[in-house]
């Protein structure tokens, strides 16, 4: 359990200081466990009411942290500087319509840089997934689920991507995106034989990201791309299971919600499963013994909430 504190900053301008003033005290990205903003376009920036917890947590336990936001909060997912210092972005499809999140996403970019960190993951949490890329705050913002590509993730080669009701997985090179933008150049270089994909992993580990399809998990090794993505491990499945990602030589956050053609919908806090789990391919026997009940919402690890302004 972690107790966490709420910082609400009214406009991005504020949240350049805020977050200069977190660092102050200790605050690191792997310490920001939520970011949001509400319809107003207000920011509220989610971190440990413990500043020791800071160097202690892990991307997957703020995976299976509850956001202590209740009511319309348009969540991100992830924050990541590219090559160039452009921006992509990842989170509740809504945020598109709040006008500020490009400026906060760009600010946190530059927060990022001072941390010299590449990304910032945060919490799980349900909604319609959207994914944004913008050069900085003042450039037309590209919707690139509106191109039909969603839950990006950074590689060392470029940008991966779903297609929706599609069952191949996409890479945007780095070199194509500086050229032309994110509105061409997406090339396939894996097939699903699971049917459409539904989820990607948040994050590459160790050459390595698992895929959540119609009929089960497929675990691929992007090593050789540009050439091709190569499938690792197959884990038949149809119980509406989905990795969001995972801790690095331990468990896998798993998260639940319902399948559809174009995607896993209604996910929750996702749940840490096994302690340390070789290969995919003991995930579901962990499943089994945890007795999770893939129709239900997964238990998550709780999160206490006092409020900062």
């Amino acid at each position: 359990m972690i107790a966490t504190r709420v910082f609400h900053y009214r406009q991005p301008a504020a949240v350049i200081l805020g977050l200069k003033e977190l660092r102050k005290q200790g605050i690191t990205p792997r310490g920001i466990l939520f970011l949001a903003i509400d319809p107003r376009g207000e920011t509220y920036i989610v971190v440990p009411e413990d500043m020791d917890e800071v160097t202690r947590i892990r991307v997957g336990d703020k995976l299976s942290l509850v956001s202590p936001l209740e009511g319309r909060y348009f969540h991100f997912d992830a924050i990541h500087r590219l090559p160039g210092s452009t921006v992509l972005w990842n989170g509740d499809r809504r945020l598109g319509d709040t006008g500020s999140a490009p400026e906060v996403a760009v600010a946190i970019c530059a927060w990022l840089k001072g941390s010299s960190a590449r990304n910032v993951f945060l919490g799980c949490t349900p909604h319609v997934p959207g994914s944004w890329w913008t050069v900085d705050h003042r450039s037309p913002v590209s919707e690139l689920h509106a191109l039909g590509f969603l839950d990006c993730v950074v590689a060392s080669q470029g940008i991966l991507a779903r297609r929706i009701d599609d069952h191949r997985l996409f890479l945007l090179e780095f070199t194509a995106l500086a050229a032309d933008g994110p509105g061409a150049g997406w090339t396939p270089v894996f097939t699903s034989e699971l049917g459409n994909i539904l989820l990607v992993e948040r994050r590459v580990l160790h050459f390595r990201i698992v895929l959540t399809c119609e009929r089960g998990l497929i675990e691929i090794d992007i090593s050789h791309l540009p050439e091709q993505a190569t499938e690792t491990t197959r884990v038949p499945m149809e119980s509406g299971f989905g990795v969001v990602g995972r801790i690095d030589n331990g468990a896998y956050a798993v998260t639940t919600g319902t399948i559809e053609s174009w995607g896993l919908t209604n996910m929750g806090p996702a749940m840490l499963v096994g302690s340390s789990i070789p290969s995919l391919l003991e995930l579901p026997r962990m499943l089994r013994e945890t007795k999770v009940d893939p129709a239900a919402p997964l238990i998550p690890s709780s999160a206490s909430s006092t409020s900062g302004t």
